[in-house]
């Protein structure tokens, strides 16, 4: 570990730039490769936190060995919110530091090269497609969250109501959302007899890549059947499971950098050590060699991503919605509380671990007790808002699929049956036991909210969104168990952590 003295407050601030890499401290690792004979194989579509901290570092380490000089990012935002984060790599030279914070208080800190450009698309949409066409993009990659990929979260099709939706159909020259960009883009590389590109999803869904496919040859053939046919037949959606917790960056973070590093980064990233990225070997037009940088390319990656979804995912949900209502701030705070600590574990091992096969170099059990050690790294404050954020995109896969299959095998899920009805009550309510108000963001805010205000009328109303939860209300064993929940949770006085001991208990029995 280490630490530099503070800069003095009358010290101008370098501007974190390609021309002040040479004057930072030199245990900081700064892009040593050229980066102006870099090109950009890799076009990147929704440039957030986790990406800078995931799959641009892995080409940043890739872009040190020789040869690697056409893999290179290039960022585009599709939405109006991505104009500052535009704004600040502009002028930062696309750089950014990273500040990696271990467990045991290490500290690394670099700045990632991997990004060579931005492009906008609310001001010139035309050269977002331009670029996508380019013969140097192989590789267009996502993480347009779980809400981008526009599908029912129930039945799993493609909703063809989203406003936008309708607006790239009618207007395939004026795109909005990643489907009309790519089809815009596919279309002209089909005319022109060029290869397509790969489609990498790097979301949190299951099957990502099966999904980003389904998705959009659903709203292509709409109005293409031609141009579905040869996506269909010539363009590959590698499935992946990415995994690294990455907060959202803070004004601490930015004091941080200035102070430690001595430099102007209005962007900076922190994050985890831990890594991974787990890719299905399929590629249209050739890839770049991770594995050489610690990425592991398998032939299916569907048993690691249900290890991951399941478990890391989960897991998060399990202390975000609890650990809300509790009066919790961050993962790190709720997992710190033995009796939150011993919940999460008894979900994994009790409810989760049955429905995962053993997957090969991968212990379940040190799996397990990495993922704790990861949640309690108090370095890494990851905020319950963020982890309960868009919760409907995220419970059917992560929580509810499990639920699924202990019903169908006749196990017990009483641990995740709670969580489901923690859910409902911080969607109703929205305040934590403390009376705090909750921040909630999610797209499905007024239907959650709408649904769950019913349930002092009919406990079951919450799950009457069918949407989310599918058949859960006509599976008696389940809603019996449900109520039993609602109702301990709803009463008056009630206290989180005694409901959750008493679910503890009664599994021993």
């Amino acid at each position: 570990m280490y630490m530099h003295h503070a800069q003095q407050v009358n010290v101008p601030l370098k501007t974190l730039n390609q021309q002040c890499l040479s004057t930072l401290p030199s245990d900081v690792d700064v892009p040593r490769y050229d980066r102006s004979k870099l090109t950009a194989g890799i076009v990147h579509i929704g440039v957030g936190g986790f990406h800078r901290a995931h799959q641009a570092v892995y080409i940043n380490e890739l872009l040190k060995q020789p040869g690697s000089e056409s893999w290179a990012i290039c960022g585009v935002g599709l939405l109006e919110a991505n104009r500052s984060l535009r704004d600040v790599l502009v002028k930062q030279d696309y750089l950014y530091s990273l500040t990696v914070r271990h467990p045991n208080g290490q500290i690394d800190h670099q700045v990632i090269g991997a990004m060579i450009d931005f492009l906008f698309a609310p001001e010139n949409k035309q050269a977002v497609i331009d670029r996508l066409i380019h013969q140097h993009t192989k590789i267009v990659s996502l993480t347009i969250t779980e809400g981008g990929y526009n599908f029912n979260p129930a039945t799993g099709e493609f909703d063809y109501s989203n406003p936008d939706i309708i607006h790239d159909m009618s207007h395939p020259e004026d795109p909005i959302t990643a489907f009309g960009y790519l089809t815009a883009a596919l279309k002209q590389r089909k005319i022109k007899g060029m290869k397509p590109f790969t489609v990498q999803s790097c979301d949190n869904i299951q099957h990502n890549g099966d999904m980003t496919r389904k998705m959009l040859l659903a709203f292509v053939n709409k109005n293409d059947t031609q141009l579905g046919k040869w996506i269909a037949d010539n363009v590959s959606f590698p499935n992946a499971m990415v995994d690294r917790i990455t907060p959202v960056t803070t004004k601490a973070d930015i004091d941080y950098v200035a102070s430690t590093l001595g430099i102007n980064d209005q962007w900076p990233i922190t994050c985890e050590a831990f890594s991974q990225w787990v890719i299905e070997d399929n590629f249209s037009d050739g890839r770049p060699p991770l594995d050489n940088v610690g990425a592991q390319f398998v032939a299916d990656v569907t048993p690691f991503e249900k290890m991951k979804i399941r478990l890391l995912n989960a897991g998060h949900s399990v202390l975000g919605l609890l650990g809300s209502i509790q009066g919790f701030a961050t993962i790190d705070e709720s997992v710190s509380d033995p009796l939150f600590a011993g919940y999460l574990r008894r979900f994994m091992d009790d409810e989760v671990t049955p429905l995962i096969e053993q997957l090969e170099g991968i212990d379940l059990t040190q799996y397990k007790d990495t993922l704790i050690e990861r949640f309690a790294n108090p370095n890494i404050k990851d905020s319950l808002a963020r982890i309960c954020s868009e919760s409907s995109a995220k419970l059917p896969k992560f929580i509810i699929a499990s639920i699924n299959e202990n019903i169908a095998l006749g196990r017990d899920s009483s641990l995740a049956t709670l969580v489901i009805a923690a859910w409902c009550l911080y969607s109703d309510k929205r305040v934590d036991q403390q009376g705090q108000t909750l921040a909630i963001s999610d797209q499905m805010a007024p239907q959650l909210h709408d649904f769950a205000s019913k349930t002092a009328q009919d406990p079951l109303a919450f799950l009457q969104l069918s949407d989310l939860f599918g058949d859960l209300c006509h599976q008696a064993s389940f809603c019996q168990d449900y109520r039993q929940a609602i109702a301990a949770l709803y009463a008056p006085e009630s206290e989180i952590k005694t409901i959750m001991q008493a679910r503890l208990d009664a599994k021993e029995q």
